[in-house]
């Protein structure tokens, strides 16, 4: 990417036009593709019964029965993404059909080899993520994963937080832009806008307990998005056949994998601890490479922290600290919903696993009891999340942070 912008201290402005973010919808890809080319039907055939071949435990057969089809007549970026949307939702069928009891260790030539080289054309890894399950499945509504309603749920309600972050990421550049000329009420509208966009990310995700149920999500839909890196049900990772005869280790889709929380703590200079620092970096190698080159590039802008510390202006001074204020407020709400959806749903199971009195009661008795404390992306999520929460906290200005009672 030749992003003259991207050197410190540049006086060229900074612009989002080179990083693949659109202007009205952020990170999500604007009209996505709902069919791919007719030679291709074999895959879609198979991709939108997902569901459906789950329950019947038929998924595996007919994937392993697929033909190996080339992928050089992908051509189009948007042919690309709804290719390895999906390529992937196959993969994680096919891998979680009989749940934690009875993984594969290989994935079949005619699934793995395409997923792979769409995978590679992408930049993205060969699994489900983010940027499939969020910024594309949502469009697509007819290819689900099983959990009927909560699926389409779960999906609906995180793009609704990423159309909600979605001003916010285009205040960035006015920020980082003020920052260098000096324009601190620039600079403190910009914020403003940032942390309205916030809040609104959190009211979009308080949606999460009208539309999934946190049964359905934890007994049944949520290995499908677990991966094989981290996952005690999979700990010899999974080999890609006809790609490489050594297992591989992947992440499953994660939030980590949204590129709006990592803007935000670059340009506000949150900084997090090594281990988990080191588990969010990499969930950046899960995201297209554009998005993962636009985090990059506000880090190596001049330091809003230190512009807001030196203007000794009350307004931005504020608007920094506000900022701050509601992405704390977001991150504490989002383990609010963690526990809501997986750490009281394990605690129940543990008490049900052999006392399945009624529907509800039997899902979540089934769900992987390996899982139990872990989030899909295969981090110990409560730990991981209160350690980033807290993390959030430490960028308050220090005249101030004595004040704050978080």
């Amino acid at each position: 990417f030749p992003m003259a912008a991207a050197k410190t201290g540049s006086k060229a402005a900074f612009s989002l036009d080179s990083y693949h973010v659109s202007e009205e919808l952020g990170f999500i890809l604007p009209e996505p593709l709902e069919e791919l080319p007719p030679y291709y039907q074999p895959w879609m055939d198979i991709t939108l019964r997902i569901p459906e071949l789950v329950h019947s435990h038929e998924l595996r057969s007919h994937i392993n029965k697929m033909p190996l089809l080339s992928s050089k007549f992908l051509q189009k970026h948007r042919e690309l993404r709804l290719a390895h949307l999906a390529l992937s939702m196959m993969t994680m069928g096919y891998v979680w059909q009989e749940g934690e009891n009875d993984t594969v260790e290989v994935l079949p030539c005619s699934l793995a080899v395409p997923c792979w080289e769409v995978s590679q054309r992408l930049g993205l890894p060969p699994i489900l993520t983010h940027a499939d399950g969020v910024l594309l499945a949502s469009e697509n509504a007819s290819i689900i994963l099983p959990g009927g309603d909560s699926v389409q749920g779960f999906f609906l309600v995180t793009l609704l937080v990423e159309l909600a972050g979605v001003p916010a990421v285009r205040s960035i550049p006015t920020v980082i832009n003020g920052v260098k000329c000096g324009d601190s009420e620039a600079v403190a509208r910009a914020l403003e806008d940032i942390s309205q966009s916030v809040q609104d990310m959190t009211d979009a995700i308080k949606l999460m307990q009208v539309y999934v149920d946190p049964s359905v999500f934890y007994g049944i839909m949520r290995i499908y998005l677990s991966g094989w890196k981290d996952n005690p049900c999979m700990p010899k990772g999974l080999i890609y056949e006809g790609v490489q005869t050594e297992p591989l280790e992947y992440s499953g889709g994660s939030a980590a994998q949204s590129s709006l929380l990592h803007c935000f703590d670059e340009l506000l200079g949150i900084k997090h601890e090594a281990k988990n620092g080191d588990f969010l970096t990499r969930m950046r190698s899960y995201m297209p490479p554009a998005h993962k080159q636009l985090i990059q590039d506000i880090s190596l802008q001049p330091s809003l922290r230190n512009f807001v510390q030196q203007q000794a202006n009350e307004q931005l001074n504020q608007a920094f600290q506000v900022c701050v204020t509601k992405l704390l407020a977001f991150r504490s709400y989002h383990i609010n919903v963690v526990s809501r959806f997986i750490t009281v749903p394990a605690a129940r199971a543990r008490q049900l696993r052999n006392q399945s009195r009624d529907l509800e009661e039997a899902m979540i008795s089934r769900a992987p009891s390996a899982l139990e404390e872990r989030g899909t992306g295969g981090s110990g999520i409560m730990t991981f999340l209160k350690s980033v929460r807290d993390q959030t906290k430490i960028a308050f200005l220090s005249e101030t942070s004595n004040n704050m009672n978080l």
